[in-house]
């Protein structure tokens, strides 16, 4: 895959991402296969010593080679580290699904991506006890690579599919799913509705697993950017709910914290009848 146009012409940005993601998914195996003990942070979310030896793995390596890139990174973050980001920063979720990793089901992902004047030109998100990585950069494509032994072993196009006359296959939160995301899905063709942990949802619609993600409910930037940008690569999208795109780098905003994202839905290759 080509660099985003935005970057410097010597950075292979696909083969960074990839190696930082499975860094992340490094550190958290030898932590995954044996007792996880999880800690409450301020936001009463859980922690474990893998979110934070996964974060400090990629954040050596994104210094190492890019260093003229910010990274915004979820631990850091929590602790105060936050850097100006400008039009160009790194998001960094180092192990999205942690109640997932805790129940030790295999639906956790480490979460990197390149956000270019508000929008994730490129991502990635790797499931490292599954061995399911997912690619996306702008202009591309998308692609799933199958990893074994800490390496990718061989590669795939993926895309997002045209919504099937017989109905949609919506895809839903193993844990955070409710009320609001049942009444929104009451209002389209459904035909089946599976569940999944972590950013997982995005990369099944944009492998052409499922055609639709309503999350109606509490987000931050670095849980679904990586995904955004694999899907939007698959010919999908990721908007508000009121059909207005969903942009990154949110600073200053009324009512809540940096980074937070409103409610939005994930679609496929969908017609506007859908919508």
């Amino acid at each position: 895959m080509a660099t985003s146009s935005g970057m410097a012409a010597d950075l292979d940005l696909s083969a960074l991402l990839v190696e930082a993601a499975l860094a992340g998914g490094a550190a958290i195996m030898p932590i995954y296969d044996g007792p996880v003990e999880a800690r409450e942070k301020a936001d009463a979310s859980p922690v474990t010593a893998a979110d934070e030896a996964a974060e400090a793995a990629i954040l050596a390596l994104l210094a190492a080679k890019a260093p003229q890139i910010p990274v915004v990174a979820e631990e850091a973050v929590s602790q105060g580290r936050v850097p100006e980001t400008g039009a160009r920063f790194f998001l960094v979720d180092p192990l999205d699904g942690t109640k997932e990793f805790i129940a030790k089901n295999g639906e956790f992902t480490v979460n990197v991506a390149l956000v270019e004047d508000g929008v994730p030109v490129a991502g990635v998100v790797f499931a490292p006890a599954i061995g399911r990585l997912f690619l996306g950069l702008a202009g591309a494509g998308a692609r799933e690579g199958r990893v074994e032994g800490g390496a990718v072993v061989s590669w795939r196009p993926i895309a997002a599919r045209v919504a099937p006359a017989e109905g949609l296959v919506a895809v839903a939160s193993r844990s955070h799913a409710g009320p609001d995301t049942d009444a929104f899905l009451a209002r389209l063709p459904v035909v089946a509705r599976v569940s999944a942990g972590s950013s997982l949802k995005l990369c099944l619609i944009a492998a052409g697993e499922a055609d639709v993600y309503p999350r109606m409910g509490r987000t931050m930037e670095w849980d679904i950017a990586a995904g955004h940008a694999v899907l939007a690569a698959a010919g999908g999208r990721v908007e508000r709910v009121d059909g207005t795109p969903l942009l990154y780098g949110k600073r200053q905003q009324e009512g809540d914290t940096d980074f937070a994202n409103p409610w939005f839905v994930a679609w496929g290759a969908r017609p506007s009848t859908f919508r």
